[in-house]
């Protein structure tokens, strides 16, 4: 995206990230940032609780609505999870060929949650209404200003992206999921198939909007 994030327009603002997902996903293994869990006794308790009802106004302004309601809540709750589960600054895998030792970022979350409340702030005082009541131009028209001159030719990794709206998306376009509405078919990456199944051709996606 060589250009600023439009003010409007559910297809003008996000149209690109279904075709992004294919090429993102590639680069932003959702399972490469998600080290096995450390004893509870070596981990700092942390809270990374957000505000459901405000994630979710955020996450259907950015979300491809081919998705529909299930499958945007689907991707939503898989966010949470996933950092709900991050351990920061832990110990990376080691790659091959890589003598020094690696760590993985601090904890993106309170900045995140932080964010959400900056919207829902934002709402309140140019709109007179809380952000999730806003209408979807409204919403993106919020989102486009808190991402302010945002650049890039393709979405972040997941824990690189610097406003939640991002980090949402990005999440979400490293999925496998995001493969099969790019290319309209249970492909479903870095998932093994039955031996007698290996040459039948993908089965297409069914039933995806609810």
């Amino acid at each position: 995206m060589d250009e600023q994030l439009p003010q409007t327009g559910r297809r003008s603002f996000l149209k690109a990230a279904g075709l992004l997902a294919a090429s993102t996903a590639a680069g932003c293994t959702l399972e490469s940032h998600v080290p096995q869990s450390a004893p509870a006794s070596a981990v700092p308790e942390r809270e990374t609780g957000f505000d459901r009802t405000l994630l979710s106004a955020v996450g259907h302004a950015v979300l491809p609505e081919e998705l529909g309601a299930q499958g945007t809540a689907v991707a939503i709750d898989r966010f949470v999870a996933w950092i709900d589960a991050y351990e920061p600054v832990a110990e990376e895998m080691h790659g091959y060929g890589y003598a020094d030792i690696r760590y993985l970022p601090p904890d993106p979350a309170p900045g995140w949650r932080a964010q959400l409340t900056a919207l829902e702030l934002l709402a309140r005082r140019s709109k007179r209404k809380p952000f999730a009541r806003l209408t979807m131009p409204e919403r993106r028209e919020l989102i486009s200003s808190a991402l302010g001159g945002e650049r890039s030719e393709r979405l972040p990794a997941p824990l690189e992206a610097r406003h939640i709206a991002l980090a949402l998306l990005a999440h979400w376009a490293s999925s496998a999921d995001a493969w099969d509405l790019a290319l309209g078919a249970k492909v479903q990456p870095n998932t093994c198939r039955v031996l007698g199944e290996a040459n039948a051709p993908p089965l297409p996606i069914v039933g995806l909007r609810a």
